[in-house]
């Protein structure tokens, strides 16, 4: 079942929100907006547990508008918690952009309207070893090095960007739809429902959550 929701925040910023829980058991995804700060987690596993997991990092880092303790309360969070989760947090500045910090593989994305940067660069076990110049196995893609639970300052990945446009995506958006495929979309008329519908359609085989902040 698609959950989707558009909520404007002030006169700058509008926020919108989207979840399919796929063909999944569970719906393990989780979203939270605060003042200025903007979350996806993503619990691991296909169980209950990850799905309070996510829910609870994503609560506890909505509530900070720094992006990396915003992560460490996310952290917190979870110790009363047996799931863990992968998370990506996006704050926007005042002035205008957002900073960005991250545990996992949910990614951040920002968009001119035109071009799309990829924030992110995921904690996965391929990507480890792509850094290195080594050929990964596509299983790897999915073997994460850096979860909310065992982030800490030094692991915590950091971004920033001056785009008016941000979108957070669990690996059941990005996984289907691709660079491009999220590209298409966000030059358009971007939210998170598009996203997610997209994901769907595309034959996703994981629960699909989608942020949109612009």
């Amino acid at each position: 079942m698609l959950i989707e929701h558009t909520m404007p925040l002030g006169t700058a910023l509008t926020v919108t929100h989207a979840s399919d829980r796929g063909p999944r058991t569970h719906n393990a995804d989780a979203y939270a907006v605060g003042r200025r700060t903007f979350v996806i987690a993503d619990g691991v596993g296909d169980t209950a547990a990850a799905a309070e997991a996510a829910w609870a990092a994503a609560r506890a880092a909505a509530l900070l508008v720094d992006p990396v303790a915003a992560v460490l309360a996310a952290r917190d969070a979870l110790q009363v918690h047996s799931g863990d989760a992968v998370i990506a947090v996006a704050v926007a500045r005042p002035g205008g952009g957002f900073d960005v910090a991250w545990a996992g593989d949910a990614r951040a994305y920002a968009s001119d309207g035109s071009d799309l940067v990829q924030l992110t660069t995921d904690h996965t076990v391929a990507e480890y070893l792509r850094s290195r110049g080594i050929v990964a196995q596509p299983r790897m893609e999915h073997v994460v090095t850096n979860t909310v639970r065992l982030a800490t300052v030094e692991t915590i990945g950091r971004a920033s960007t001056r785009a008016g446009c941000v979108a957070l995506v669990s690996d059941g958006v990005y996984g289907p739809l691709g660079h491009d495929g999220i590209e298409a979309i966000m030059s358009g008329h971007a939210t998170a429902q598009r996203l997610v519908r997209a994901a769907m359609y595309a034959h996703g085989t994981d629960n699909a959550t989608a942020l949109v902040v612009s």
